[in-house]
């Protein structure tokens, strides 16, 4: 419904206000409101300055500097807004100025005032209108009113965390927010911890981060409902519980509309969630921001055993073998979760003389992640200890993670020393010098002294021992579907072609770089 300012003049906060200027301009749109009290004008009028929005004010910080109060109005009439409404106070603010009202009507900007008289209050006025842009003339429920009243009432709150306690408590729901990781950074429980700790699972599990709309989710036979919200153009999940089934689906939606009102009104700007900007900065290698945020994340006394980055994690199985490999080491994890991309640190403040033990443990992980799963990839450096190596790690992980795949086709584990391997092939593929021509010519005899059949069929053999088979001929067998006998006879004529043995010779380490080199050129 579109809700003007003549319309909200007839609600009972605006009973014996007075229209100023721009009487002209009632009918436009009201969208939302806000509060202008800033000490720094500019700031104040950037802040909120926006379209159809009513704000508020006493001018309490500049109720005897005119020219302040003309900027104010010049900035605002730019902005078109809905209206200025304007409080007076015995204290404060008595009367606009004839200049003030003059730039207002010059400006377009139309104000209204309310006499210190009249027992209307920021957040009863905030209440009434907010609930007639929601709701329209229709509606009127207890929750949404009890809620608006709390989370507005700017003269009992010091801040918006206060407001929204309240609102809670006395409404019987729970709120948690969130960032996009599902790191809570706001959390207000009435009851139901375990509840809350569950449904963060669950809605992980079911990516409730994608939904448009809020869903509604049922944990230990208790109502949650999930939904996105934007906080000065970020994304943030919010979380709603309803903790005694009192509420409908519409009226924890309308309620979710109403804390992201307030939270703007309040300006309220969530506290930086450090350990998130931390593992994020260690992903895009900004090891320098990783130290500024190091006491404030927690980690300055922390080893980091290993990072990753993992495809085909997130499901409830791989899960609970995280859990755990955390439950039974001294190791924690501080994940980095988008869509189906999972990055993780592997921390301990362990001894030394358990890294070991916790570096098998790890590596077992790995492998218990990965068994049975066809589409899981995992790129790990483990060992790293050091925070700049573990930021080097991630650095190497970035770099190669996709060439690694085309290398190495039939594995889905990867090490520091496949990816390290891979990245000297890339550097040298870049560089396409001397080098990366001599590690061709160790090819060369499978094209120059055989036919293109035989000599393809040989290179492939070779490709599958020494990249995929780990030099077993058994394996090797296996992934070309051949017999063991037919893989050794090939292996003897590819000596054969070579001039040399491969088996216990030093020539392996050059024909794998070579072999890598083949298979990136392929890809």
């Amino acid at each position: 419904m579109r809700i003007t300012v003549e319309d909200c003049l007839k609600l009972d906060a605006f009973k014996d206000c007075y229209v100023a200027t721009c009487r002209r301009k009632l009918d436009r749109r009201v969208r939302t409101i806000s509060v202008f009290d800033e000490n720094d004008i500019e700031d104040g009028i950037l802040r909120n300055g926006v379209r159809e929005q009513m704000v508020l004010t006493h001018f309490w910080n500049i109720k005897d500097d005119i020219e302040a109060q003309c900027r104010v109005v010049t900035g605002f009439g730019r902005k078109d807004i809905a209206a200025l409404v304007v409080f007076y106070n015995n204290k404060g603010l008595k009367a606009l100025d004839h200049k003030v009202l003059k730039t207002a009507e010059e400006s377009g900007l139309l104000i209204i005032t309310i006499s210190d008289d009249v027992k209307t209050t920021y957040s009863i006025l905030t209440e009434q209108v907010l609930d007639k842009i929601l709701y329209g003339h229709n509606y009127s429920d207890n929750i949404i009113n009890n809620s608006i009243y709390n989370l507005l009432n700017f003269e009992k709150h010091p801040n918006f965390q206060s407001a929204l306690q309240e609102a809670a408590i006395n409404n019987d729901y729970q709120v948690v927010l969130m960032t996009a990781e599902f790191n809570p950074i706001l959390t207000v429980e009435t009851r139901h911890k375990a509840t809350v700790e569950s449904a963060i699972k669950l809605a992980k599990r079911q990516d409730v981060s994608h939904i448009s709309t809020f869903k509604q989710i049922i944990v230990n036979d208790v109502i949650t409902y999930w939904g996105s919200i934007e906080i000065n153009g970020v994304k943030h999940m919010l979380l709603l519980v309803d903790n005694d089934d009192n509420y409908s689906a519409t009226e924890m939606k309308k309620l979710a509309e109403v804390i992201e009102l307030a939270m703007g009104m309040w300006k309220y700007t969530p506290k930086r969630d450090s350990r998130a900007e931390f593992i994020k900065a260690a992903i895009r290698g900004d090891v320098a921001f990783c130290y500024t945020l190091i006491d404030e994340a927690g980690f300055r006394d922390k080893k980091f055993i290993s990072i990753f980055y993992a495809n085909g994690i997130n499901n409830e199985e791989c899960e609970a073998i995280i859990e755990n490999f955390k439950q039974n080491t001294d190791c924690d994890i501080l994940p980095l979760i988008e869509e189906n991309e999972y990055y993780g640190m592997v921390y301990t403040e362990a001894s030394k003389d358990t890294w070991n033990e916790q570096k098998m443990a790890i590596l077992k992980m790995y492998e218990d992640l990965k068994d049975g799963r066809k589409d899981v990839r995992i790129f790990h450096s483990t060992g790293a200890e050091e925070l700049d190596n573990a930021v080097e790690g991630f650095r190497i992980i970035n770099d190669t993670w996709s060439y690694v795949e085309n290398v190495f086709p039939y594995k889905r584990v990867f090490t520091k020393y496949e990816m390290s391997m891979v990245y000297s092939c890339i550097e040298i593929q870049i560089q396409n010098g001397l080098l990366k021509k001599m590690y061709f010519d160790l090819l060369e005899p499978f094209s120059r002294e055989l036919s293109p059949g035989k000599g393809k069929l040989l290179l492939d053999t070779l490709e599958t021992f020494v990249l995929d088979a780990g030099m077993n001929s058994n394996k090797t067998a296996e992934f070309m579907g051949v017999h063991n006998n037919t893989v050794q006879y090939r292996l003897k004529r590819i000596n054969e072609v070579l001039g040399t043995e491969m088996i216990g010779n030093r020539i392996i380490p050059g024909l794998t770089m070579a072999l890598a080199l083949k298979r990136l050129e392929d890809r």
